[in-house]
């Protein structure tokens, strides 16, 4: 329920002229005060400028001109914006920046009755053949949305969706079909931008032109394997968070096996994905042996391309530049399953968060990085990215000491710049120490062209590994 607030109307406060006028002073007092950070960030220091503080006279002015944020005060928190150990200001705070409902209860309705529940438990299907066929394009059998019970990044119950799609080819291979998961680069806010979304409603101005092309979902259909598709972003669409992704990714292969024992009991399991995609699949193969010792024996590979693996690192390449909205749209999704976050949230930071930006997807976080605006500048902390609260984010979304169990291939552009092969290069010998067995390359071109370059070589190796061959292993061999 709402308390009722003088300040902050119940109804129509987005509307109002208050709001207008909020907004466009706290855009006008961030970019003014940009321009302040970035004539102070030519200062010589060791620091990469995009990581150093700003003066705390502008974390203090901005905070002292913007106005709070006119989001709702709750006396009750809803179930999804939950979560044991913090203050009801900050899960306050939270249930304001979640996604709006789409209108569509298998994605927006949170069941009541997940605790105590098998993750993995199916708690809904639904048939959506009829809408995704003509966007695969290949002949299929079926399509079918799954919504299970998962967990989300704190451990607490929460649920997932993901969509099995099964081809029309008879499967004439040993053992049953095999399936390929496609981790998709969702990259986005709102819900109405996840892939589901899309297979369950069709072709919208929402669709991410990544959910076809390069056409995984296509070829692997094509050869005879049924494929996930994962809403690895889970419920409250908090893109980047890995461990989140990694679960959904994981207990939607529990989900389709449950629901389908006969078809899908024994089969063997490959996961690839690319950019947002690799956190996904990168999160699922470091949380597969100790999440789900059931499904690990049967993953057999996992190829992922432009791995976001340090965040550290990220802040460096991606903050302040033209990469600074999907910068910004990665550290608003890790704050919906990672609250600490929020309470580095100033009042600019509190309106962008809460306005309808929430639910946007990835084309409004392209378009937000024409601004250049220093992530600094939304924060009350004016040296956040060295903050407790961002090292403790750095180490948990790095997960180094968390060997993959399954075999990688890992792919990188050689000229990246706004993920750099450094993280990649630091993920192979960190997994090599682990004893995982990997494939690294560097391929030619930065981030997009790669996804072209290195993806002949992903696919077949993915290929390689479900049609039963041993997978190669780049990784130094250590002798006694």
């Amino acid at each position: 329920m709402r308390r009722s607030s003088a300040r902050f109307p119940r109804c129509g406060f987005v509307r109002s002229g208050f709001v207008r006028l909020g907004f466009v002073q706290t855009a006008g007092v961030i970019l003014a005060a940009s321009a302040l950070w970035t004539s102070a960030a030519t200062t010589v220091s060791a620091v990469p400028p995009n990581m150093r503080p700003v003066p705390e006279q502008v974390t203090e002015t901005i905070d002292s001109v913007i106005p709070p944020a006119p989001y709702p005060r709750l006396t009750t928190i809803p179930d999804r914006a939950k979560a044991p150990g913090y203050p009801h200001s900050v899960l306050e705070l939270r249930a304001a920046i979640l996604p709006s409902p789409v209108g569509d209860a298998f994605f927006d309705v949170w069941p009541t009755n997940l605790k105590g529940k098998k993750p993995g438990t199916v708690l809904r299907s639904r048939d959506v053949t009829a809408v995704a066929a003509p966007l695969v394009t290949v002949p299929i059998q079926s399509a079918r949305q799954l919504k299970f019970v998962s967990t989300d990044a704190l451990g607490q119950p929460s649920f997932g969706t993901a969509t099995v799609i099964t081809p029309r080819t008879r499967w004439t291979g040993r053992g049953s079909r095999p399936i390929l998961i496609n981790n998709l680069p969702i990259d986005s806010m709102g819900t109405k931008c996840t892939s589901g979304y899309t297979l369950a409603h069709g072709f919208s101005g929402d669709t991410n032109t990544s959910d076809f092309f390069p056409p995984t979902t296509q070829l692997a259909l094509h050869r005879g394997y049924a494929v996930i598709v994962p809403d690895h972003q889970g419920p409250r669409m908090a893109y980047a968070e890995p461990t989140t992704a990694g679960h959904i990714v994981l207990d939607s292969v529990r989900a389709v096996s449950d629901y389908d024992r006969q078809s899908f009991g024994e089969s063997k399991v490959a996961m690839t994905g690319y950019s947002g995609g690799a956190i996904a699949t990168n999160g699922a193969t470091r949380l597969a042996g100790e999440y789900a010792p059931d499904i690990a024996p049967r993953l057999v590979g996992a190829a992922m391309g432009g791995v976001p693996a340090d965040y550290r690192i990220l802040t460096a390449s991606m903050n302040a530049n033209l990469a600074t909205g999907l910068f910004h749209e990665a550290m608003f999704g890790l704050a919906r399953e990672r609250p600490e976050l929020l309470t580095l949230a100033n009042n600019a930071a509190q309106w962008l968060v809460t306005s309808p930006l929430k639910d946007g997807c990835a084309t409004w976080g392209i378009l937000g990085g024409l601004t250049f605006l220093p992530a600094q500048l939304l924060s009350n902390d004016n040296d956040p990215f060295n903050s407790p609260v961002a090292e403790h984010i750095y180490a948990i979304t790095k997960m180094a000491d968390k060997k993959s169990v399954v075999p990688l291939y890992v792919y990188q552009g050689a000229q990246e710049f706004w993920i750099p092969p450094a993280g990649t290069r630091d993920l192979f010998a960190e997994q090599c120490r682990l004893g995982a067995d990997v494939t690294y390359r560097e391929v030619p071109g930065e981030h997009f062209l790669a996804t072209v370059t290195g993806y002949p070589d992903a696919i077949t190796w993915l290929d390689d590994r479900l049609r039963g061959k041993p997978a190669p292993n780049d990784c130094p061999r250590h002798t006694g």
